[in-house]
């Protein structure tokens, strides 16, 4: 649909006014929270949780009354070579779960069954999704980039495939905003205390230089600016372009791949090199990971290398 069409008739805002007049909203309501700081997140992030719960479930449950009713009419081939270069690509997002690891692992005062709990944690996350996955390409003929839009009300006479149920369709069409309106603030505050940390250092005053001017520079620093430069960015990319699938393959492709395979070998590394020059090699970590050998940092950036080129090749040949 193009964007420059109006909302409705006799409206004078087309789409992508629109859009740009929901994301300065967006703008007004969440910017705010990153210059403030969220010690308690907890009600924030089980809201989330909640959320995701509840959408991925309705999902699913929609799904499975759709084939068991017979109206599925996805018919997904067994083998598509065509589609290797988009699963490395989707390695990438997998690679997200590791984002709860911290999570786990920091209340747990007895790390006896670590590999265990950690090892149950993955299988449910791998039988979660491969759930979701399944019964999703089989329900709908074609996948939108964004599964959420598969459930949203349509003006087919056909009628959806899944049961049209409003308050769910409405609510899934709404999930992603509800995920990232409370995603939003505690990324971007973990952002800027990131940049706090990273370029500002906790130094005692001293006697022999005035203390006012340092400190007035920091504190514009971390109150003003680095807030700033948590927010500013994705909202001008925001205001830029409203290609989902543009942003989703940049940041899964390359960005996506920088931090999380080449950064945690890159910290990897250096905290090994340190724990050796500290303890030496005297000390045996009982909790150690089966993965220490150093050959699985070589893998870890060969297989970075492997899916930044397959899905490199992929866009290439999506354009052509």
């Amino acid at each position: 649909m193009p964007q420059h069409l109006h909302c409705w008739p006799g409206a004078e805002i087309t789409r992508t006014n629109a859009y740009r007049i929901y994301v300065l909203a967006f703008l007004c309501l969440l910017g705010p929270f990153t210059f403030f700081n969220m010690q308690k997140t907890k009600y924030l992030q089980l809201f989330t949780s909640l959320m995701r719960w509840i959408a991925f479930s309705t999902m699913i449950v929609l799904c499975t009354i759709a084939l068991s009713g017979g109206k599925g009419q996805g018919r997904p081939p067994v083998t598509e070579p065509a589609g290797l270069p988009n699963l490395f690509g989707v390695c990438v997002y997998a690679f997200m779960c590791h984002h709860s690891l911290p999570s786990l692992v920091t209340p747990m005062r007895s790390k006896r069954h670590l590999f265990v709990l950690v090892g149950a944690d993955y299988l449910l996350i791998l039988g979660f999704y491969t759930l979701l996955a399944f019964t999703g390409i089989f329900t709908f003929p074609r996948l939108y980039d964004m599964y959420t839009l598969n459930f949203q009300p349509t003006s087919d006479p056909m009628g959806t495939i899944v049961p049209a149920i409003p308050f769910l369709q409405y609510f899934l069409s709404l999930f992603p905003v509800f995920t990232l309106s409370t995603s939003f603030p505690i990324i971007a505050i973990t952002l800027r205390n990131n940049l706090k940390a990273l370029f500002l250092r906790e130094e005692r005053p001293s006697s022999a230089t005035p203390s006012a001017s340092p400190g007035v520079l920091h504190k514009v620093l971390e109150r003003f600016v680095f807030p700033l430069l948590a927010i500013l960015p994705p909202i001008l990319i925001a205001f830029a372009t409203e290609n989902v699938e543009f942003l989703v393959g940049i940041t899964g492709s390359y960005a996506g791949a920088f931090i999380q395979y080449i950064v945690p070998v890159a910290l990897v590394y250096c905290a090994r090199n340190q724990v050796f020059e500290a303890l030496g090699l005297g000390v045996r970590n009982q909790h150690a990971s089966p993965f220490r050998h150093g050959a699985w940092l070589v893998f870890v950036l060969l297989w970075a290398v492997t899916c930044v080129t397959f899905v490199t090749v992929n866009h290439f040949l999506a354009k052509v």
